[in-house]
């Protein structure tokens, strides 16, 4: 491991929150056809949790005349491990949206929010009451959990960087190709593979949201029926060579992309070291060459639209 990074004060990805336009229509794809439950509304903002997670909800609808990706939202160990990230990223800089203190949403908790380097509000919080979850069943195709993130930013290395100076984010892998260069990078913040990753786009936005399945009948079977229901399908099912994970890639009714995911690596942090992976390579994208090829076409799919910019989000 670099030994020039911060203290990793982060543990694993919490929720991701989105503002949409349609309302009604988004919550129902998400709490219907996407297999979260709606575990409190208020106003035209729900929360909907993974069935399989401790966390109090894994996506947040607000809705909203403009489509914008609203927050991401990390857990810490404890409230004292909240108070020196955030006076480690007062003392580099970093703008803070809210000071650290009591998090008025399900569950509650300790954190605050600031700015990433390219604007997005990022939210750190511990304490959090865990959700009282269960064991997905066999053959049952529901998320049992969030897994990952992935942002789009028009200065990949310099997101890249901005993560590992201020959040003691590591890198896991990174996707490259002799003509584009550098596309994508794997970031981790445990074991996990990635909890986030960086891609290449023309413009800061949210690439997509993926979710873990409890194994790869329950990610086909999960696949199948998004797929009957009419939404459209952008990518897979096939497997990636980096993270080594399934992936059936959707939109949702705005067109955010979500997908569906599921044996991402883990990884033993001592003796790893990143590989680049020539991402021109169809068995980098598909170790099965089981999905639809990716081209420039499927890859536009997940620039997303241009986010309107830096919203500070309601604390509700």
């Amino acid at each position: 491991m670099t030994n020039d990074l911060p203290n990793r004060l982060l543990t694993h990805l919490r929720h991701v929150d989105l503002a949409v336009p349609d309302y009604d229509e988004q919550l129902d794809f998400y709490a219907g056809v996407w297999g979260l439950t709606k575990v409190a509304e208020d106003s035209g903002i729900s929360f909907l949790a993974a069935e399989g997670s401790p966390e109090q909800y894994v996506v947040r609808l607000r809705k909203a005349d403009e489509k914008r990706l609203d927050l991401v939202s990390y857990g810490a160990a404890s409230a004292v491990d909240v108070d020196t990230l955030a006076e480690q990223l007062l003392a580099s800089g970093v703008q803070l949206i809210s000071q650290p203190g009591k998090v008025d949403t399900p569950g509650g908790g300790y954190g605050f929010r600031f700015f990433d380097g390219d604007g997005r509000t990022i939210e750190v919080s511990a304490d959090v009451e865990a959700r009282r979850h269960r064991r997905i069943e066999e053959k049952e195709a529901i998320p049992v959990r969030l897994s990952h993130v992935v942002l789009n930013s028009p200065d990949l290395d310099a997101t890249r960087t901005w993560y590992e100076r201020h959040l003691g984010f590591r890198l896991s892998d990174t996707l490259s190709s002799p003509h584009m260069g550098d596309v994508m990078h794997f970031m981790r913040i445990s074991n996990q593979h990635h909890s986030m990753a960086l891609a290449k786009g023309p413009h800061t936005s949210l690439h997509h949201v993926s979710f873990e399945m409890r194994g790869l009948d329950e990610y086909m079977r999960g696949s199948g029926r998004v797929m009957r229901s009419g939404a459209r399908k952008v990518w897979g099912p096939g497997r990636h060579m980096a993270g080594d994970n399934t992936f059936t890639y959707f939109l949702d009714p705005h067109g955010n992309t979500v997908e569906y995911t599921t044996e991402l690596e883990e990884l033993d942090e001592d003796t790893w070291h990143p590989h680049v992976y020539d991402f021109s390579r169809p068995e980098v994208t598909d170790q099965w060459g089981t999905a639809n090829p990716m081209n420039e076409l499927v890859a536009k799919e997940s620039f997303n639209d241009v986010d309107p910019g830096v919203f500070v989000a309601p604390p509700v």
